[in-house]
């Protein structure tokens, strides 16, 4: 049985902590003080609560039942209590039990409720502890000739308005209908018998002879005389339903007495069946006839609010939120809230959009004032919708009021709240719920987990990833193909290739078989890293298992081909493509035409573009861009221009790659003029430059000997606010270098410093080979040790210049360390290296060493000789 805590408060501050339990639980009460509604004046808010009193010594059963929240109690009662505010104890307790005339004085006369809802206890306070008393005494010996509501189905149940006087609200209206004729009665006596004896026959049988008579009015004449068998009431109405539609009424009718018989669901079906009938029709004129009729039959056909709960989750249910919150104000003139479940499915139904999370917040607000007691679901409901808005401070503000309102957050609170960071990318804020959960002693769900780890995926921490995965599998929450899936592409794309595969054989370990988006991770990954033998592996493995490849595979495997310069393999796939009646798209053209523009086909490359055009694929941005770069390399710049401006012709504008493609290729040809002026062109038609293009124009200055021109480049970055990185720099140190210059490439080098820029290893190399060639072997030392420090590695180039200068300055300690270190590193010295170290070990007389460097020597550089002819 479900208990709820609330807190009870007068307006005069004296405090008391109810705890009610029962099957029905209803309005808040207070102590004495009555307040009234904003939105509905007629309606107090403060409601009652039963409380027992301390119970006399020999024992709970005559424990005295004290009710609060009426403005004042009958002098007669004998309900004469105060509260201490300092103390906190009850006083003036009566000293028998109520008599049944004092409670039933209580009560509002149109109550409706079963007296169950009576059931509760009370904290009570004295001086030395806090005892909790439970007194679970049913009172409904009291109220006998009260109407109930069915204790099977306690998630229908409807609050009603215990703390409404019954000066303020509408009675039910009397049901009166037409009186039959003296000639109807002896018709529907007749039917009434007929069915009622027809022992095992069908109705079918036994109605046969009244058929041709039988009128739609007849029908709730019959329903009076058989309401008492519920089962023989469903029969009849469904042998009338064959014949004709029924009336509005005769559903009504039908509805109460499915009701009062304790079958929801069938009431739920033919409030359904009916208002999906008549979706054609105008809906707020068959609302408004529908609810009246509805409380026209209430009070003689069923007397129990949950028929209109039931109408309530129907209209919500199929997309009626305005009439469903029309009748909700309705029901409230006859005392009858919607119960907490069908608040929340209203809750749930409304728009993912901006006008729903308003109106969402607005019935979160105002339903509490007439009675709804928001339960941990409505919360959670209410933070979805918020969160789904992206204002995931606002969610959390609300997950934290839930404690003070009573209702604990669960599992479900902080999953959505988690998913809600997860979409803006909060990681830190997510991972402080992750443990605030787990404080609670709350376990994750797989919806937590699977947030948490596509977040990190999609973030590229996938390390972080596999650490929740495996915390995941140690909670026992069972993964599935999508987490396992995440994780793959996840791999995939930061290169850790062995690792999805690892993945792909645990999650198969498992019983997962992987599917089409699965494979296709794996594959894009291999295609991105060059690893075409295993790519065409699991592609041919993925087939065997009755998966068809679409044009995205395909496509993604032709690319991995050019790129890695397997033109051949790359057109075998493009024709098997069209064999099995796929359509090459403009991006597999593109590919091809990219791949064979970087083998300097750019003839082939043409071809393969108006072969496309020809069959009605526009060439795109990229298409162009492969064309243009493929005609750089090959130095046909003229040419690589003219199609730039056919781009301009074919409604394609020139992108930053196609300039900067452009401005690269006239730097390398000495051209700075022309690619001065592509920069102004590029910046007067309102394109943005990367760092990449002004690294392009500096590298051009540089290689042209224009060093002054590259630092006023330089400074014009800075004042424009353009952040050079190390690239930008190093171009100028490398020139400076080459001039012997070192004074000017280490105010550089401050600058690079001063503007927060941090060096790479190929500024390290580049100082390292000008100090060394400058005789600044101190400082070239120097920045060795701290190009280690930080994990770069020295090229063959910077060891090969700092030996050879430490032996030229006699310093043999400094370059035997430098030439073991090398060694270390896997690089190969040149010759001249290993000559000098064999002649220095054959004058120590090491001749082991001297032996062993023969051997390395004669290996390494014949075989780095033989590496390089091949290449």
């Amino acid at each position: 049985m479900e208990s709820r805590n609330h807190t009870s408060a007068s307006e005069g501050g004296r405090r008391g902590r109810v705890q009610t339990v029962g099957d029905e639980v209803y309005q808040q009460g207070g102590f004495g003080g009555v307040k009234t509604s904003q939105k509905h004046p007629n309606l107090l808010t403060t409601g009652w609560n039963p409380f027992f009193t301390n119970p006399p010594e020999g024992g709970f059963e005559a424990a005295t039942v004290i009710f609060s929240g009426f403005p004042k109690f009958q002098p007669n009662t004998g309900f004469e209590w105060d509260l201490d505010s300092k103390s906190g104890r009850l006083t003036n307790p009566p000293s028998s039990p109520p008599s049944k005339q004092a409670l039933r004085s209580l009560l509002p006369r149109n109550w409706v409720a079963s007296p169950s809802s009576f059931v509760a206890s009370i904290l009570v306070s004295d001086d030395m502890n806090r005892r909790a008393l439970s007194f679970p005494t049913q009172i409904n010996q009291f109220f006998s000739n009260k109407p109930r509501l069915p204790t099977s189905a306690p998630t229908h149940l409807v609050q009603t308005l215990s703390s409404l006087s019954s000066a303020h609200s509408r009675p039910f209206p009397d049901y009166s209908p037409k009186k039959p004729t003296i000639k109807d009665s002896e018709f529907i006596h007749q039917i009434s018998t007929t069915v009622k004896h027809r022992r095992a026959e069908p109705l079918l049988r036994v109605l046969k002879p009244y058929e041709s008579r039988f009128r739609p009015d007849h029908l709730i004449w019959v329903l009076m005389k058989i309401r008492g068998d519920y089962r023989l009431v469903l029969d009849f109405f469904d042998w009338v339903c064959l014949r004709r539609d029924p009336s509005m009424e005769s559903i009504c009718i039908v509805v109460h007495i499915a009701v009062a018989a304790k079958d929801p669901e069938k009431a739920h079906g033919l409030i359904r069946d009916f208002w999906v009938k008549k979706t054609h029709l105008g809906n707020s004129v068959l609302f408004a006839q529908f609810v009246e009729r509805l409380v026209y039959t209430y009070k003689d056909w069923g007397c129990n609010p949950l028929v209109f709960d039931i109408f309530f989750q129907v209209l919500v249910e199929v997309g009626m939120l305005d009439e469903a919150r029309k009748l909700f104000d309705k029901m409230l003139n006859y005392v009858v809230v919607m119960s907490v479940d069908s608040c929340n499915l209203f809750l749930s139904r409304l728009p993912k959009d901006f006008e729903g999370l308003e109106m969402g917040l607005r019935v979160f607000r105002e339903f509490p004032e007439v009675g709804v007691c928001w339960n941990t679901a409505s919360h959670n409901i209410v933070m979805h919708l918020i969160c789904q808005l992206g204002k995931v401070k606002e969610a959390h503000n609300l997950l934290l009021q839930m404690e003070f309102k009573g209702c604990m957050p669960d599992v479900i609170s902080y999953s959505t709240l988690i998913n809600g960071y997860c979409r803006v990318e909060e990681f830190q804020a997510l991972m402080r719920l992750v443990e605030e959960m787990q404080i609670k002693g709350l376990k994750p769900n797989k919806f937590t987990f699977d947030s948490i780890i596509f977040l990190l995926c999609k973030n590229r921490k996938v390390l972080d990833a596999e650490t929740v995965f495996r915390e995941m599998l140690r909670q026992g929450v069972i993964p599935d193909k999508v987490v396992y899936t995440t994780l793959v592409d996840g791999f995939c794309k930061v290169g850790k290739v062995s690792s999805a595969y690892n993945l792909l054989d645990e999650m198969q370990s498992h019983g997962i078989i992987p599917d089409f988006v699965t494979y296709t991770a794996i594959i894009f990954g291999l295609c991105q890293i060059g690893k075409m033998v295993e790519a065409n592996e699991l592609f041919h493995e993925m087939v065997s298992r009755g998966m068809q490849a679409d044009e995205v595979m395909y496509t993604a495997l032709v690319d991995g081909y050019c790129k890695s310069g397997e033109m051949k393999k790359a057109f075998l796939l493009h024709n098997q493509m069209v064999q099995i009646g796929l359509t090459p798209n403009v991006v597999t053209y593109t590919a091809l035409a990219d791949g064979l523009s970087k083998l300097g086909e750019v003839e082939t490359a043409n071809e393969l573009l108006h072969e496309m055009c020809a069959k009605g694929l526009e060439p795109n941005i990229f298409t162009y861009n492969s064309l243009v770069n493929g005609l750089c390399k090959a130095g046909n710049i003229v040419q690589a221009v003219k199609l730039m401006e056919d781009m301009d012709v074919a409604g394609l504008q020139p992108c930053t790659i196609t300039y900067t493609t452009l401005m690269d290729a006239y730097c390398k040809s000495g051209e700075m003029v022309k690619a001065h002026d592509l920069l102004r062109e590029m910046l007067n038609r309102g394109l943005k430059p990367t760092i990449v293009t002004f690294n392009v124009l500096m590298n051009g200055f540089c290689m042209s000997g224009m060093l002054e021109d590259g630092e006023r480049l330089l400074n014009w970055m800075l004042e424009k606010g353009i952040m050079p990185n190390a690239t930008t720099y190093n171009s100028l140190m490398k020139q400076y270098c080459i001039r012997n210059d070192m004074r000017a490439t280490s105010e550089i080098y401050r600058g690079m410093h001063a503007q927060g820029v941090v060096p790479d290893s190929n500024s390290y190399n580049i100082l390292i080979k000008g100090h060394c060639k400058a005789r600044n072997m101190k400082e070239a030392w120097f920045l060795h040790r701290e190009m280690v420090e930080k994990g770069y590695r020295l090229t063959v180039a910077s060891y090969n210049v700092l030996i050879k200068g430490f032996f030229k300055r006699k310093k043999i300690s400094e370059a035997r360390k430098l030439f073991e270190e090398m060694r270390r590193e896997g690089l190969v010295a040149d010759g001249e290296l290993y000559s000098i170290f064999v002649d220095l070990s054959y004058s120590e007389g090491s001749m082991d060493i001297t032996l062993e460097l023969c051997d390395e020597a004669i290996e390494k550089c014949l075989m780095d000789k033989s590496n390089k002819e091949n290449t």
